[in-house]
């Protein structure tokens, strides 16, 4: 016969194993990761991120789609919490200054930098059969500069213009999610994606489609690195996609990993030094993170968050001025 006591210390030793499990789950910090839509490699790269922080026992992620930068920097400000986000540094000086895509917005500077993403690789994409194998061939066709409203649909823009091809192309207003369709039922020649390569919505599309990765010439390289000073020339390289059987010269932005300053110290600290003792894991994955360094935080523009900073300190790096 089970006595009284028996009784009240198995609920005891059970409602002891509910609450530990209750206090284990509170103890974890949910976090959103936020970057583009999901056929860019940005999206992937916030799948790997999601995983990496669950796999410490510390975080609850949830990995939101994006239209992209513009998007996850306008809700960086109204976001509370753990908020990790992508977007290249230029997009949060304008924020900061309530201009370009945040024209008539409050102005937002509270932007924190974690770490280092992959740089955004420029791609012109064009098909196989359009006739289009240099910038200058995309006069008279028809072209989707980004996705609508996004950071590449601004920088495909600013290109064009600044190469003199803005009144000789174009250009229509598409989600880019839906121009590979587009593509192929031959309602468009052409589009530009920005995403680190491989990228896979194309890597996709290369494989039932023939397609140009269109190259810019080192003079061409030379007029969009003036537009941003923090660019650089960049070669995608041959194989990279199916049908690619040459290098391809085009141009790379940098891209950081910020939080806000809505995330704790200690989570920003816990979230760094995660992702940088497990880089090289991530780059055995998949290659984009290979050439990921912790010197190229001094380029990401925003404040550094407290917790960022204290790690970075702890192994060597220097904090940028303003920290």
């Amino acid at each position: 016969m089970t006595t009284p006591t028996r009784m009240l210390t198995g609920t005891a030793a059970a409602m002891a194993l509910m609450l530990g499990a209750a206090t284990g789950a509170a103890a974890q910090e949910r976090i959103t990761l936020k970057s583009a839509s999901s056929t860019s490699s940005y999206y992937v790269m916030m799948v790997q991120l999601a995983e990496m922080l669950r796999g410490t026992g510390d975080f609850s992620p949830t990995v939101e789609e994006s239209q992209g930068s513009v998007q996850n920097v306008k809700e960086a400000a109204v976001r509370t919490g753990n908020y990790l986000f992508t977007t290249p540094p230029s997009l949060l000086a304008a924020a900061a200054a309530s201009s370009g895509a945040f024209e008539g917005d409050p102005p937002f500077d509270g932007a924190r930098t974690l770490f280092v993403m992959p740089y955004v690789t420029f791609h012109v994409v064009a098909r196989a059969d359009a006739g289009i194998d240099s910038m200058a061939d995309l006069a008279g066709k028809t072209m989707v500069p980004g996705g609508t409203g996004t950071f590449c649909e601004g920088r495909t823009r600013a290109v064009m213009d600044a190469l003199g091809l803005t009144e000789a192309v174009n250009m229509v207003d598409l989600e880019l999610s839906a121009a590979g369709n587009a593509m192929r039922n031959r309602q468009i020649d052409a589009y530009s994606t920005c995403s680190a390569h491989p990228t896979p919505g194309l890597t996709e599309l290369a494989t039932t489609l023939d397609v140009v990765i269109v190259p810019l010439t080192e003079e061409e390289q030379a007029t969009v690195i003036a537009l941003d000073p923090l660019s650089g020339p960049i070669t995608i390289g041959a194989g990279t996609y199916s049908g690619q059987d040459a290098d391809v010269p085009t141009v790379g932005v940098p891209v950081g990993a910020y939080g806000t300053t809505a995330m704790s110290d200690e989570a920003a600290y816990a979230i760094v030094s995660t992702f940088w003792e497990n880089k090289d894991a991530l780059a055995g994955e998949q290659p984009w993170w290979a050439g990921v360094t912790t010197d190229l935080v001094q380029y990401l523009g925003a404040e550094m968050h407290p917790g960022a900073a204290r790690y970075y300190e702890e192994i060597g790096v220097a904090v940028p001025a303003g920290n």
